[in-house]
């Protein structure tokens, strides 16, 4: 997956937790309890990441995730009526997110962790089904990894050596 290093200071990020797990480990003095924090960003204007923060305090963590999603943002092609130019299929790990462009109106069909990724990315008409693994991480994950992969006509066009109208 190629990742182009995206300046995320010049737009307004907002950020929200998919998912906070206590995770514990077991020491001779007992156990040691931890917490892990997923957390997706993203401009709603065509910019999103997710990280994975991991700390001993519940706060600790998420600002760690937050800072691992700012590391980790990516841009996604949206067209005019707030969708994705073409149906895609990300798969990360045994969960794979099937995402299918939809007309104005539809809104954002999607299960929790996919939802919070297409409403920070920008995205307002889609439809999403999540198929294998429901873990939370991978889910988000196969969702980041599908729109890693769209593009544009531009982008298409160019590839094939014609014109957007030729397609």
């Amino acid at each position: 997956m190629k990742r182009t290093i995206i300046d995320t200071t010049q737009f307004e990020l907002n950020d929200r937790v998919v998912a906070i797990k206590r995770v514990s480990k077991t020491v001779k003095g007992g156990r040691n309890m931890r917490f892990t924090a997923l957390v997706v960003v993203g401009d709603e204007n065509g910019h999103v990441g997710a990280g994975i923060g991991k700390a001993a305090e519940i706060p600790e963590a998420i600002r760690k995730g937050k800072e691992d999603a700012v590391k980790h943002i990516i841009e996604v092609p949206v067209d005019d009526t707030k969708s994705i130019p073409h149906d895609v299929i990300g798969k990360f790990g045994s969960a794979s997110v099937l995402m299918k462009r939809a007309s104005e109106g539809t809104g954002v069909i999607a299960g929790g962790p996919a939802r919070a990724v297409m409403e920070l990315a920008g995205i307002r008409n889609i439809r999403t089904k999540s198929l294998g693994s429901n873990n939370k991480q991978n889910v988000v994950m196969a969702a980041m990894q599908g729109l890693s992969t769209l593009k544009t006509p531009e982008q298409v066009a160019k590839l094939r050596g014609k014109s957007v109208d030729e397609l």
